[in-house]
């Protein structure tokens, strides 16, 4: 194996009744789990979104609301899936900005706590675009010679995502063989909740948004309070209204 690990990795992948990250639900979920040893473990579960499948999402993944209504709903796999990425960092292709929120909007909707702070996030597509900018499939083709059999199979996208990592850490020595190193590479910026309706600057949270984007949240906050009513009232990931909470109880109420 080239990638050094310190911990485990789990790359992800899911399959969802659409890309709307405040709505839309997941249909599949495939974590393909790296031990530092090598050792790899896999989990796959349908999931019954509890609301119907669009046929222009069953066409993409060939998932039917047939296949999925006998399945256990996310609140029943919960607990299972969570525990199965304990201490694990996180990697997954476009994951940063679509798995990763999903499975976090996902947790929130039941009420679970999914624990973010700590780990890394290796995002393989950001690699790929950085260097060649092609689809997974592409990617596959390109770093691991073979062909993508099963495009859009959660466990077959991760399994592929993963290998690609593998080949993309022998192939360019300069992203390093550490999650530290890549995550460096990849030079993600650093935000505050995944749908990036807020992100930092010198360690500031700003909106990267809207009629206040460039202002600091607290300023905002405090000089137009009904701008957080309008927020949690408004169809923002229930991540984003948390994270904003966060802010507003942090700074601006008043502890006793």
């Amino acid at each position: 194996m080239k990638l050094q690990l310190n911990r485990p990795i789990a790359f992800i992948d899911l399959e969802t009744t659409g890309i709307n990250i405040s709505v839309d639900r997941i249909v599949e979920i495939a974590i393909i789990k790296i031990m530092p040893d090598g050792t790899r473990i896999a989990k796959r579960k349908l999931i019954n979104p509890l609301m119907p499948i669009p046929v222009t999402s069953s066409d993409i993944h060939g998932i039917t609301d047939d296949m999925v209504k006998d399945a256990p709903s996310f609140k029943q796999v919960a607990n299972e899936v969570k525990q199965f990425m304990e201490g694990c960092d996180l990697g997954g292709y476009n994951s940063n900005r679509f798995d990763i929120p999903m499975l976090i909007e996902e947790f929130l909707r039941i009420g679970m706590d999914f624990q973010t702070e700590g780990r890394k996030f290796v995002d393989v597509q950001r690699i790929f675009h950085l260097m060649e900018q092609r689809t997974l499939s592409a990617a596959y083709k390109f770093y691991c010679q073979k062909n993508l059999d099963g495009a859009h199979s959660a466990e077959a996208d991760a399994s592929a995502t993963w290998e690609v990592l593998e080949a993309q850490v022998e192939r360019y020595p300069a992203i390093g063989d550490t999650v530290e190193s890549i995550v460096k590479f990849t030079g993600e910026e650093d935000i505050v909740d995944f749908a990036r309706r807020f992100v930092k600057e010198k360690g500031v949270e700003i909106f990267n948004f809207g009629k206040h984007k460039g202002k600091p949240v607290v300023q905002v906050l405090k000089e137009e309070p009904q701008y957080y009513d309008w927020m949690m009232k408004g169809d923002f990931a229930m991540n984003t209204k948390q994270k904003l909470t966060e802010i507003l109880n942090r700074t601006l109420v008043k502890k006793p």
